[in-house]
Formats: structure tokens, sequence, C-alpha cells
């Protein structure tokens, strides 16, 4: 199965852009209902949200709280800031394009980052919790909601088969597990609840 890279993502997703909130949401309301209300309720201060796609996070997060958001690709980054208009958000929100594997963003000036249903597009994931790690403060949270390799063997045989094409034609690892690249970006796992027959992975991680 080949390596996806940036520009197989700036491929899918500026081709989805229009038809991506539809899409997702489907999606999560079978398989992972509540998981983005739930991240988003984890979070608190300074937050630095990565590949934050069409904004569905923003009118979810508390009025305390600020935010950075991270995305690679132009079309999906237009419609967040629609949404963030919308929303009347103003200047508790900040949208930047960028790449999430090289931040550019100081060291230590998040609270928490914030990541849902993104690492398993993200093309280099080890790189992303490093700079994830890098920008967060002391005892500042990762929080993750996120798929992955289901804890039922006869699931997960079947998102093995499927996944060559959620590669090519979603830029979608289905059987990436998230928590590896955590730990050895030098997280502290605080926890880890899994959902949907094992599928849904909702993480809570700590930089010490």
């Amino acid at each position: 199965m080949r390596a996806i890279t940036n520009a197989d993502v700036r491929r899918v997703f500026d081709r989805l852009a229009d038809r991506y909130d539809n899409q997702m949401l489907a999606w999560e309301r079978r398989l992972f209902p509540g998981s983005r209300e739930w991240a988003v309720g984890q979070a608190c201060g300074h937050v630095v949200e990565i590949a934050i796609g069409t904004g569905l996070n923003l009118p979810l997060y508390d009025a305390g709280v600020t935010v950075v958001g991270i995305e690679l690709c132009e079309p999906m980054l237009e419609l967040a800031r629609q949404r963030a208009a919308r929303a009347g958000l103003g200047e508790r929100v900040e949208l930047r394009q960028g790449d999430v594997q090289r931040l550019d963003l100081p060291d230590g000036v998040a609270d928490t980052v914030v990541s849902t249903f993104t690492m398993c597009t993200i093309p280099d994931p080890a790189a992303a919790a490093r700079e994830a790690y890098r920008v967060l403060k002391p005892g500042g949270r990762f929080v993750l909601a996120e798929h992955g390799p289901s804890s039922n063997p006869l699931i997960r045989t079947g998102m093995r088969l499927l996944e060559p094409l959620f590669v090519r034609f979603g830029a979608d690892y289905l059987t990436r597990d998230p928590l590896p690249y955590l730990e050895q970006a030098g997280f502290e796992i605080e926890s880890v609840t899994r959902t949907t027959r094992g599928i849904g992975f909702r993480v809570l991680a700590v930089r010490p």
C-alpha cells in the first residue's frame, strides 16, 4: 500500500470540500456519536486544533477558549472561515493554512491540542504528534477522537481488506492506531476509551 503525501491529501480534500460536512457527519452519527462534542469539551485555555478542516468543531468551543486552527487545504479552510464568521467567533479564533507536521507556532504556546478524526489522514502522524507535544505547555493535554483498528478480530480483518481503497480514494488509513505515535512523542496517556466495537478511540494524553 503506497504511503500518502501532502499532495495526496490536498487532492482528496480539495475535491471533497463541498461535500465533506454531510459525509463526515453521516459517518459520525452512525459510528462515533458524541465523539466530537466529547473532544471539544475537554479543551481549555489556548487551543491549537490540528487539521481543523471545515471547522465543524468551532461552534462547540466554550466562550472562554481561544483557538488557532491549522489546515492544509485552502478550500476546507475557506469553509472554516465562513463557519467562524456565521458563529460570530471574531478574535477568539485564528485560522491558518499550514502543515501540522511542521507547525509554524512557538514552543509551549498551547494549553490544549485537539485532533478529531485527523491522525488517520496525516502523512506522517509521528511528526504531527511530536509537533503537538512541542507546542503544548508542560501539563498541557492532547485530546484526540479518532478511529482505528477494531478490537473485534473479524471487523479488524474487514477494515484491513478495505483499507487500500480508503487510502487511495480518501487518504484515510482505517487501521492506524494513534496511541503509539503519542507515546513515542513523549506523551503520558491519561485515558483511552474505545467505542463502537472498538473502532472509536477517545484519548487524553498529557505532556509531562
